[in-house]
């Protein structure tokens, strides 16, 4: 639906819904600032009507809330019909525990299926050794789309450990005599100094948006 509305009338009606979606999904304006990468400052601004978000960001925030872009532009309230954060946040966290519970599912087939194949079963046990890995990156796919800086930093970090075991693992398996091993630890420790770096950045840049 078409609304021909002024830009004062625009700004208006979005501040409120925004204010009142937000408010029934019982998120702080921090809070939601985290799940669209954004500063408090910014989410302040647009419920205040002083500035309107971008269309990537009403599209996000209209799929946040289980609405539609018409809803949140046009003046009729719109909050009533929205669910509050915990059941949005129990489903999610329902989808992603269910998501990473597959992966160690299916690595259980494997390590079955290799078990009882004669040259592969002296190595079935890898197969836990590397499900980490996959279970990282599912809920660093999860987190880039439900989540925050924090979760988005945390799931980076379990990558880069989840490959810091695989390979002590697979060198202690195959090269038993490599004793320089901690050197995977310091080059890994190098690695997470700057995924700290880079998301304490990105935390920054945030909050100097206007």
């Amino acid at each position: 639906m078409c609304y021909n509305i002024g830009m004062d009338e625009l700004k208006s009606n979005v501040a409120k819904n925004l204010t009142e979606l937000r408010t029934k999904a019982r998120l702080t304006q921090l809070q939601l600032a985290e799940m669209l990468n954004y500063s408090d400052k910014a989410v302040s601004k647009w419920e205040r009507g002083e500035a309107v978000p971008d269309l990537r960001v009403l599209i996000k925030l209209a799929e946040l809330y289980g609405v539609t872009l018409d809803d949140i532009v046009r003046g009729q309230s719109v909050a009533p019909n929205i669910e509050p954060k915990r059941r949005i946040g129990g489903k999610r966290a329902f989808i992603t525990a269910m998501s990473a519970i597959l992966v160690w599912f299916i690595a259980t087939g494997i390590f079955v299926t290799f078990y009882f194949i004669p040259v592969t079963a002296p190595y079935a046990y890898l197969v836990f050794a590397v499900a980490p890995l996959p279970t990282a990156i599912v809920l660093t796919v999860f987190s880039a789309k439900w989540g925050n800086r924090l979760t988005n930093a945390l799931s980076s970090s379990f990558i880069l450990w989840a490959c810091v075991l695989i390979f002590h693992i697979f060198v202690i398996t195959f090269q038993p005599e490599f004793i320089q091993i901690y050197l995977l630890y310091l080059v890994g420790a190098v690695f997470e100094l700057l995924i700290i770096l880079w998301f304490t950045y990105r935390w920054y840049a945030a909050r100097k948006q206007k």
